[in-house]
């Protein structure tokens, strides 16, 4: 499935950005052209306006001029002394095929009412453009008579330039889409990249949660079997025994629905102003009794200063102080400790959960945020089903905060928790 959304996403952002490429290179190419095209003709109106002012007041028409004026304009020219071709023009006639002369005269004539054949007291010309050439038509009064002039400059070299111009442009239109190509390949590998992992997290998700909803399924049919067939003075046990299990139910059934609503974006919290420092006291005497009676020390360190209060959740943060409490009472071993603080850091509240416990490896740090995780996976305390750590992380983002783990000197673990003042 993974693989044809990234072929489809591929294609699809190759085609976008391909399409949007080949728009702005038409556009650049249209005024680059634009601008050729402009510039040749105004080179052409240039050359023709010299070879006008020189027939003008030239005394004698320069054969070398001519040949000269041809080659560095490169242009075609004929002119004529009262309708008759110059002497020069019999023999030298032009590269160009007679009636190209003749169409750009009829055209001269029809168009733009300048007639080669007819007479004028005045210079005139006009500037026009045929299939091939530009043109320039002039009728031109001296002392002795009219002279008719027909300027032609082919437009090979220019549609050559423009052909090789398109010919650049296409081919780096072409190696820009498939350098885009390349690069949505890998943009979109990137992106799908999270959606890889979340659906194989939702699929070990609704494993795991399978698996644990199994166990107290199967304990409790067991118990109503048996207790089906067991004396009187029996049933009590396993009345017990079902009760236990389906209270583990509905813890991992109320830490799912948790995590599906952090997931929905739908978990909110409660913030007000809450005193850090009598939270923490609280916790610590309602878990002081519970760590005697299993032979652990647990001590809590408050700041000497009074504390302003700080903008959370007091419900949640309680809850996340219960999850880390719990874990540290079930890890840590007899006669160990658990340390609760309480600190003020420059833009930080500070709370501290630190035991001497058997630690958590560093590749592991990472992952014991993780649904269903635990660290040691030969454990297999029932209390505990991988999703407490989870839940604390969550609840912390919401605050803004960070909760990360930190060794301790000496071996143990310390769950480091951050809130913004």
């Amino acid at each position: 499935m993974f693989r044809k959304l990234h072929i489809q996403m591929t294609v699809f952002c190759t085609m976008i950005t391909g399409i949007i490429l080949i728009i702005m290179t038409l556009a650049c190419l249209f005024i680059a052209e634009s601008g050729t095209r402009k510039n040749s003709y105004s080179a052409f109106s240039t050359n023709a306006s010299s070879c006008l002012i020189y027939l003008e007041g030239g005394n004698v028409l320069s054969h070398t001029w001519r040949l000269q004026a041809c080659k560095t304009y490169g242009v075609q020219m004929e002119i004529r002394d009262h309708g008759d071709p110059l002497f020069f023009d019999k023999l030298h006639p032009s590269e160009i095929n007679e009636s190209i002369f003749t169409q750009a005269a009829d055209i001269s004539r029809e168009d733009y009412a300048l007639d080669l054949k007819g007479t004028s007291s005045i210079t005139r010309n006009v500037l026009f453009q045929m299939k091939d050439y530009y043109v320039c038509t002039a009728l031109i009064p001296r002392e002795s008579g009219v002279l008719s002039m027909i300027l032609l400059y082919p437009l090979d070299s220019l549609n050559r330039q423009i052909m090789t111009q398109r010919l650049s442009f296409s081919i780096a239109v072409l190696i820009a889409v498939f350098a885009l190509a390349v690069f949505s390949w890998f943009f979109t590998k990137r992106i799908i990249r999270p959606l890889k992992k979340s659906r194989k997290q939702q699929t070990e998700f609704i494993a795991s949660a399978s698996h644990e909803l199994r166990s107290p399924l199967s304990v409790i049919q067991s118990s109503i079997s048996a207790m089906e067939k067991a004396p009187g003075q029996d049933r009590a046990r396993f009345i017990a025994i079902i009760q236990k299990e389906s209270r583990r139910m509905g813890r991992l059934i109320s830490d799912m629905l948790s995590l599906a609503n952090a997931d929905n974006h739908s978990w909110k919290i409660t913030a007000a102003p809450c005193e850090l420092d009598t939270l923490l006291l609280e916790t610590y005497e309602k878990y002081e009794p519970l760590a005697r009676m299993k032979h652990l020390h647990l001590d809590v360190t408050l700041p000497e200063e009074s504390l302003s209060p700080c903008l959370c959740d007091e419900s949640r943060i309680s809850q996340v102080l219960q999850i880390l409490l719990d874990n540290a009472l079930s890890y840590v071993p007899q006669e160990g400790f658990i340390h609760l603080s309480l600190s003020l850091a420059e833009k930080n509240y500070v709370l501290r959960v630190s035991d001497n416990g058997p630690g958590i490896p560093d590749k592991d740090k990472e992952s014991v945020f993780l649904r269903f995780y635990r660290a040691d996976s030969s454990r297999n305390d029932k209390e505990h089903f991988g999703l407490g750590l989870c839940i604390a992380k969550e609840i912390i983002d919401l605050h803004k905060g960070t909760i990360e783990i930190k060794d301790v000197h000496g071996g143990g673990a310390c769950f480091h928790i951050c809130l913004p003042r």
